[in-house]
């Protein structure tokens, strides 16, 4: 599959999450397999352009393999100096969230708000392809709530409009993250439109991943929570994808360098403080993947320093190696 001139390595990607989708997370996926890591969604607002944190999201210093921004917003013009201002800063793609079923997104008509509102969702989709000569795809749901799917009609006005490549997400905005997926709307999408077609939802395995792809027709899956201290899921699934056969899980000593390596990352690019606090949600995944007790997790939250959080992890994985051993 290709976006734009860029090929990618594997049809396995990570979905932009707010407060995941960091850069050292987007390179560790991309170190276990991910064919594309996608940034955490970056306000268009001009006013906070040059805010810490919103600098931080679309930080790409350092970054490998191909570099893609979501921004959102409602302004037209905003959008499309928003994807000049990242396209100039190192970005290989824009893409635009119109997706993000969060009530305090929703509540200021952005992200899968915009779908209510298809003469809007064309003006920022050609305002944005107009500004930058880099790629621009479009993350969307499959319409406002079940009464109203209007994916179809969104992604002929993505292609016509230039977009790259569309994923879908198999749930309207009302839906959130309840119940499970459908795939028919997006299989319906795929059939009605030439660009490449990325499904997303529940996408939480190898199996599930063939299956979607199966159904659909599309051109690659992306996987959001069910990579959340699980990194390995995009080697697992790809190696699945291309030789029918599954990959060992990690061993102990894997996961805990891979624990490890990653929060020394998030130190080194927040700042010891914050790192520290940031690494505890991580840390609590990769926990929950393990199988670990809630009094693990409560014990290594409580450290306040990058040092005390490193031993008590590798103290806990000593422990898990000896229990196991036994």
């Amino acid at each position: 599959m290709h976006i734009g001139p860029y090929p990618l390595t594997s049809p396995v990607i990570l979905a932009p999450m707010a407060g995941i989708t960091d850069r050292p997370f987007r390179n560790l996926c991309r170190d276990w397999g991910a064919g594309l890591a996608v940034s955490e969604m970056v306000a268009s607002n001009p006013a906070l352009r040059h805010h810490q944190r919103t600098v931080l999201k679309a930080d790409q210093r350092g970054e490998n393999g191909i570099r893609s921004v979501q921004i959102l917003g409602t302004n037209p013009q905003d959008m499309a100096d928003a994807a000049r201002f990242n396209a100039e800063r190192g970005a290989d793609i824009i893409d635009i969230n119109m997706g993000c079923p969060a009530k305090k997104v929703c509540s200021v008509a952005a992200g899968s708000a915009l779908l209510k509102n298809e003469e809007l969702v064309k003006q920022i989709l050609n305002a944005v392809v107009s500004a930058v000569t880099i790629p621009v795809t479009l993350k969307i749901r499959t319409g406002w709530d079940l009464q109203n799917r209007n994916a179809l009609a969104i992604a002929q006005i993505a292609e016509n409009a230039g977009i790259a490549a569309l994923t879908l997400h198999g749930r309207t905005r009302a839906c959130k993250f309840a119940g499970t997926a459908e795939y028919e709307t997006i299989r319906q999408v795929k059939q009605a439109i030439r660009i490449p077609v990325i499904a997303n939802g529940d996408i939480d395995s190898p199996d599930k991943a063939r299956q979607v792809l199966a159904s659909t027709g599309a051109d690659a899956v992306m996987i959001g929570r069910a990579a959340q201290g699980n990194p390995w899921i995009f080697a697992q699934t790809s190696h699945f994808l291309t030789t029918g056969t599954y990959l060992p899980k990690p061993s102990l000593a894997c996961i805990q360098q891979t624990l490890i390596g990653h929060i020394e990352a998030l130190y080194r690019f927040y700042g010891d403080n914050s790192g520290v606090r940031i690494a505890r949600k991580h840390i609590a995944w990769y926990c929950q993947a393990l199988g670990l007790s809630g009094d693990t997790r409560t014990a290594i939250n409580q450290a306040q320093l990058p040092a005390e959080q490193i031993a008590q992890i590798n103290a806990f994985f000593h422990y898990l190696t000896n229990a196991r051993a036994a």
